[in-house]
């Protein structure tokens, strides 16, 4: 029997008929380049010496044997152990592994870091992809990023930790990310896990921009994760609602691209700003924004990949402030359901679009990094036949629903005033628009300038509060089966256990001490504020009718026999109450 032996570096192999059959063969910790016959094996090799640390023969063909000698750093964990892959239990997996983060200055980013950081504590180092900002330099951003509030617990029990986080300077926009050679090198070396959840996320963003940071530069995320020596797992975060213009159940499989994300890398290059902007409403045709064209597109980019890379297809939904980690109620972004909390809390912000009865899929933020880090391990130990897909919503089987949080954010936001408020909390959600733009009206006559840019961010949320999505996350309920009791403790995705009541109350706790912040030992002063609040609240109310009622008494003899018999009754409701009270003291 004939035998080829030959060395490959490690991630997988993926055998190719010509005929255009592909049989998905996947073999982890190796990729093989060479043609044999009827078969093609093909992978991007990379340059380094070889260490050989386990064998694998595979039949392909007949009285043909190919031998894989795979090559596995000595310090990192080796996905071919004799126990069940599964049975690696997550820190385990990170243990003695460098990772790669782009968008770590984010909010998903910064809980992320904190999490492997604390939860993983073997891990090597974690390379964070920063570039300058608004005037502010790698160096700066890095220490405001460390000096956040929720690496508190870090500093004070495990300090070392944080010198495991490496700011490396970069653009996520610019071809090679932006990467210096040197540091290039070293990520290409040492990095054996990514996690890519830079993006912008406003609705409203132009579509260079767009296309820029989330299209451009996943692709040349990408490129940078073909060459990179001991790569095992890539976690792509996407959104839930890349395919909202959907009126169907919205599974965990990749969907029709909206448009050829070549073609729309190409026309951003070709064209300017004003004819581009132009042209945006035809190329986004039935979705509501850039952002989520953009992401659709963005998974096209990641699947065309997913051949020769391992790599995995992260959909969270609505990501709001934290459960129980880092801290309860985290949150340091005013985006979505949260820009909605302060506006009603703060009383400037009294009606919004919305059909009371559709699902409020919200995501706590902590179970969606719990699930991200969970979908790296499973990638890397469990490579699937295929890429991996998986809607991280709560929708499905816990749903919470607008009238909750409308319900039980305004008892909450009462419950635990701000401390400075412009007027009384109240108000509702219309799903009329044209009641709602008379609530507008009143609102810009009373507070001016104050609610503009939030008036503005809410209108692009209304095509999300007027439409129900139905997301299924089957890939995401067998991924936590399969997490040992000890990891599904400490990264618990599970929703079927977030009791929404609880919840809102922890996350209007959350809006006004990390948003507004504001001491919670002020609680009882703001109390008493509301109070002389409500007064003022009830006395304008009271006074505005009573003009308007005037207008009309003045023109009308019934109106003033009507007012007048109204106010007998009155008076003698009062003096009968009066003696009883007088009747009661004595």
């Amino acid at each position: 029997m004939k035998c080829l032996t030959v060395s490959i570096p490690v991630v997988f192999a993926r055998i190719k008929q010509r005929s255009g059959e592909t049989s998905p063969w996947m073999f982890p910790d190796m990729t093989p380049e060479l043609s044999l016959g009827n078969f093609s094996f093909r992978h991007r090799l990379s340059p380094g010496k070889l260490r050989v640390v386990t064998n694998c023969v595979v039949r392909i063909l007949p009285n043909l044997q190919v031998k894989f000698i795979s090559r596995v750093p000595a310090q990192l964990p080796s996905l071919n152990q004799s126990q069940t892959k599964m049975e690696m239990g997550i820190p385990e997996f990170f243990r003695g592994r460098s990772l790669f983060v782009t968008g770590g200055s984010g909010f998903m980013g910064k809980v992320l870091i904190e999490k492997l950081l604390r939860s993983c504590p073997e891990l090597d180092n974690i390379y964070v992809l920063m570039r300058p900002k608004r005037g502010q330099q790698v160096a700066g951003r890095y220490t405001d990023l460390l000096d956040c509030k929720i690496f508190d617990w870090l500093k004070e029990n495990k300090k070392h930790q944080l010198n495991k986080v490496v700011a490396v300077a970069g653009d996520i926009t610019k071809p090679g990310l932006g990467l210096s050679p040197e540091d290039q090198e070293m990520i290409v070396k040492k990095v054996s896990v990514v996690f890519h959840a830079a993006a912008t996320v406003k609705f409203d963003e132009t579509l260079r921009l767009s296309v820029l940071l989330n299209l451009c530069g996943t692709k040349s995320l990408l490129q940078l994760c073909e060459k990179m020596d001991q790569l095992v797992s890539v976690v792509h975060v996407s959104t839930a609602y890349c395919n909202c213009n959907l009126n169907e159940e919205i599974f965990e499989k990749l969907y029709p691209a909206p448009a050829d994300p070549e073609q729309v890398i190409q026309m951003v290059n070709l064209l300017d700003d004003n004819i581009l902007n132009s042209i945006t409403p035809l190329l986004l045709k039935d979705r509501p924004n850039t952002y989520t064209f953009t992401k659709a597109l963005a998974e096209h980019v990641v699947y065309e990949k997913s051949g020769i890379l391992p790599i995995a297809i992260f959909r969270p939904s609505i990501v709001t402030s934290a459960v129980q980690e880092p801290l309860p109620g985290w949150i340091d972004n005013l985006n979505g359901p949260t820009g909605v909390l302060a506006g009603v809390g703060k009383g400037v912000l009294r009606s919004l679009v919305c059909h009371r009865e559709s699902i409020a899929d919200f995501i706590p933020v902590d179970r969606a990094i719990n699930c991200m880090i969970a979908i790296a391990w499973a990638t890397a130990v469990n490579r699937p036949n295929g890429i991996m897909i998986y809607n991280c919503t709560t929708g499905w089987s816990n749903p919470l629903y607008w009238k909750d949080m409308e319900e039980k954010g305004l008892e909450y936001i009462l419950k635990y005033p701000s401390k400075e408020i412009l007027w009384y909390p109240g108000g509702s959600f219309k799903t009329s628009r044209f009641l709602n733009d008379i609530h507008t009206l009143m609102e810009k006559s009373c507070h001016g300038q104050d609610t503009r840019k939030l008036r503005k961010a809410l209108e692009t949320m209304t095509f999300f509060t007027t439409k129900e999505f139905k997301f299924r996350n089957d890939n995401v309920a067998e991924l936590l089966t399969k997490l040992s009791p000890e990891d599904r403790e400490a990264f618990c995705f599970d929703i079927n256990d977030i009791n929404w009541r609880e919840y809102i109350e922890t996350y209007v706790l959350g809006t006004r001490k990390y948003i507004l912040k504001e001491d919670p030992a002020t609680i009882p002063e703001s109390r008493t504020n509301l109070k002389k609040m409500y007064l003022l609240h009830k006395g304008t109310q009271l006074l505005v009718l009573s003009v308007v009622f005037w207008g009309v008494l003045m023109r009308s003899s019934a109106a003033r026999f009507t007012f007048y018999q109204m106010l007998s009754v009155v008076f003698r409701t009062v003096t009968a109450f009066s003696r009883i009270f007088v009747s009661v003291e004595r």
